[in-house]
């Protein structure tokens, strides 16, 4: 068994080393979007959307308020065509609130499995991301040491002589005589 490494090009390990960066720089991207886009949509259940449904809630409940005083007075004033149009303008808005209630529910439901069901995703994700940032630099990192010490171990051997045989079981420190 020979001690000499018979090394002839590193043109294959730099190409695998390069692409390994392109890589890992796309799945960084990817990941970071993946995260991004959870941190988003967990903003815009607990935050934006709550808000904005609970704004919507006591809008529409004055809206129901002034439809019922509406609906009042005029069973009070007995006019009965002004009265229906009261009863269906207080059914309305009525709808309305109860149609935005189910949705504060429906969305406080979604942010419970929320947590329950993407959190551990969110973690493997950042354990990933833990990967890529650590594991994966230290194996370009192995790769670009490798190159490297190749590259200065095939310098220092003298280029085969072609059909020499006496160059072949030659070694830096056995030069052939």
């Amino acid at each position: 068994m020979s001690k000499n490494a018979h090394v002839t090009s590193l043109d294959e390990l730099e190409t695998l080393r390069s692409q390994l960066i392109v890589y890992l720089e796309k799945l960084t991207a990817a990941v970071d979007d993946v995260s991004d886009d959870v941190m988003r949509t967990r903003v815009w259940l607990e935050n934006d959307q709550r808000m904005h449904l609970e704004g919507e809630v006591r809008r529409r409940s004055k809206i129901l308020e002034m439809a019922q005083q509406e609906l009042f007075s005029s069973r009070i004033s007995s006019l009965e065509q002004s009265t229906l149009d009261r009863q269906m303008a207080v059914r309305k808005a009525k709808n309305a609130l109860d149609e935005t209630m189910q949705k504060l529910t429906i969305l406080k439901q979604w942010d419970r499995r929320f947590e329950s069901e993407v959190d551990p995703l969110a973690k493997q994700i950042d354990k990933m991301r833990t990967m890529l940032g650590t594991d994966m630099e230290q194996a370009v990192s192995f790769l670009t040491q490798a190159i490297k010490t190749l590259d200065e171990y095939a310098r220092l051997m003298p280029p085969p002589a072609a059909g020499s045989s006496a160059a072949e079981g030659s070694t830096p420190e056995n030069p052939p005589s």
